[in-house]
């Protein structure tokens, strides 16, 4: 089973760009989106729906702004959209689907904002999910976590660490709380399997960054550890063009 997460930077501009193309050559199982950045009646998703998809969408209330959506090809046994806390659900940020074997959050962590100020409410949604989460497990579930997380956890995860110490997305506070997951029975399966690769997800649409490889792995997938021996691998797309972000896919046993 091929999970892909991808930001896309607004689902719209996204479709001109002919994501669809590389949706339909890599064919996904699931396809996780963030920033979709449109209501479901704003976008003509046919491109997509047209390869044997169909959609779960959880849009935020702001127009124009945030939002996720769920592509699958197989039907979840459940999907549930939000964290059933309004000041975050409202700003369509969560769809978890349930699949045999794991529970599946496609997640848009909130942007620490330009000046820092959105950065507790950024950290208040780290630990409400990761409430969720440890109930899961507490019911002796799996979890895969996926999605933009909006940080880079480790030094290696950026191109310019020490310029980026008092930026949201690299703050020690933002930071610790990927330990905090790590700590409760996740793993960033990426960076267990890759542990010296250097490479990206996102890249400033500033300064010629993205040909010049100076980027921010923010895009992940936090795996129980129970699954590890189920994942086959995971892969960063970074030569798939389409939006700032490019795509990330797990690949699992089931």
């Amino acid at each position: 089973m091929k999970i892909t997460t991808w930001n896309i930077n607004g689902i719209r501009a996204a479709l001109q760009k002919d994501i669809a193309i590389w949706v339909g050559e890599y064919q996904p199982d699931v396809l996780c989106l963030q920033e979709v950045k449109a209501t479901l009646e704003q976008v003509n998703l046919a491109p997509i729906l047209d390869l044997g998809y169909t959609v779960i969408w959880n849009a935020a209330q702001r127009p124009g702004y945030s939002g996720v959506a769920t592509f699958y090809k197989n039907e979840p046994l459940k999907i549930i959209k939000g964290l059933g806390i309004e000041r975050f659900d409202i700003e369509g940020r969560v769809i978890r689907t349930s699949y045999p074997g794991f529970e599946l959050f496609n997640s848009y962590f909130p942007n620490g904002g330009q000046e820092n100020e959105r950065v507790p409410f950024k950290l208040d949604f780290y630990a409400e999910l990761l409430k969720i989460c440890d109930a899961l497990h507490g019911e002796g579930k799996q979890v895969i976590i996926t999605g933009d997380f909006n940080t880079a956890h480790r030094e290696i995860d950026l191109k310019n660490p020490k310029e980026n110490e008092k930026n949201t997305g690299f703050l020690p506070e933002e930071r610790v709380w990927i330990d905090h997951y790590l700590e409760h029975d996740l793993i960033d399966i990426f960076r267990k399997r890759h542990p010296d690769k250097v490479q990206y997800s996102w890249w400033t649409y500033r300064f010629k960054a993205r040909e010049r490889n100076i980027g921010w792995r923010l895009d992940y997938y936090l795996v129980s550890s129970s699954l590890e021996e189920k994942i086959v691998d995971v892969t960063i797309h970074d030569e798939v063009l389409g939006s700032d972000h490019c795509p990330v896919t797990l690949e699992i046993k089931i």
